[in-house]
């Protein structure tokens, strides 16, 4: 690259702040550490766009500058981002006809278009999600599911990415989000040192899931594996297996697994595995305890099955995950 990468921030009254500055932070730091490693190497140029240029207010009333209106952006944009917002702000974006016909040109032009939250909706709104998968907040899925028959609604992403087109979950997800589009512009080795410095997870323990699995076991509390989760929940260093869990609950192995997965969302074996490493995890950020007494009290069998589950889902060993956090 010869020249910076251009992100317009497509705002709009009432955007949700954290929306905006969360990722724009993420690409700020990518500079920063350019800057102090490679300071011939271009990083991101960021543009504010709006209605118009000058202030517009955020959601909690902090304003924000517009560096220009959406449609006189002088270059082209690499990427654009859509934030989301509260319904009364969202509604009045998703019925802007001159926002929505600029998104509906300029989005397919543009290498890479994404949302944050509930921008995903705006992207529906303009048809730019039929027939892509897509994410949004937990409490829009059903929502947009509904409205948008023609997306393909992931549940419980983080952070989806179909083609030219990502979209992110709720607030905080846009940094993951961000993140990942570091990785892709400028490697591995680059994201990680931004991670390092925001003190975020280049990937989250357990996946890419919106909820942890205790508070999942919390939602479908009064279903039929109620008693279970529980008992997993009070007996943290349990090695139980699947065939155990399901003789425990009174249970054939063969409808166990169905209707474990129909409560959770999930199967019992990957239940388990998230589990056991959400509580390695809280060991190794809050003790000095060695990584065998972490891997026992964890539940795993061994620390190196403890080892492959962190290497498969958050991409580094308990020891660097250590280490770093």
């Amino acid at each position: 690259m010869d020249a910076p990468i251009t992100i317009a921030v497509a705002g709009y009254e009432g955007a949700e702040l954290l929306d905006v500055t969360g990722p724009i932070e993420v690409f700020n730091m990518l500079n920063r550490c350019l800057g102090e490693s490679e300071p011939q190497r271009p990083g991101y140029r960021v543009v504010i766009l709006a209605e118009k240029a000058g202030p517009f207010t955020t959601c909690p009333g902090v304003r924000i500058v517009a560096d220009h209106a959406w449609q006189d952006l002088p270059v082209k944009a690499d990427t654009i981002l859509v934030p989301g917002s509260p319904d009364d702000a969202l509604g009045q974006a998703m019925r802007d006809q001159s926002f929505l016909s600029w998104l509906a040109t300029e989005g397919p032009r543009a290498r890479r278009l994404v949302s944050v939250c509930t921008g995903s909706l705006i992207l529906a709104e303009a048809g730019l999600l039929n027939g892509k998968r897509a994410t949004t907040h937990w409490m829009d899925l059903e929502r947009l599911r509904c409205d948008y028959p023609e997306v393909l609604v992931e549940n419980d992403a983080i952070y989806t990415r179909d083609g030219s087109v990502a979209t992110s979950a709720g607030v905080t997800a846009g940094m993951d989000l961000a993140l990942a589009l570091v990785e892709e512009d400028f490697g591995r080795k680059t994201a990680l040192a931004v991670a390092r410095r925001l003190v975020m997870f280049l990937k989250r323990p357990g996946g890419q899931a919106q909820f942890s699995t205790q508070l999942r076991a919390q939602m479908v509390e009064g279903g039929q594996l109620a008693p279970l989760l529980a008992w997993l929940r009070e007996n943290p260093c349990s090695k139980a297996t699947v065939e155990d869990l399901a003789q425990r609950a009174a249970m054939s192995p063969r409808n166990f697994a169905r209707v474990f997965l129909r409560e959770t969302g999930k199967t019992p074996a990957r239940y388990l595995d998230q589990l056991r490493l959400e509580r390695s995890v809280a060991f190794l950020e809050e003790t000095t305890l060695p990584l065998e007494r972490v891997a026992r009290d964890s539940g795993f069998t061994s620390a190196e099955q403890m080892r492959r589950t962190f290497i498969r889902d958050i991409g580094v060993t308990p020891l660097a995950y250590r280490t770093r956090f």
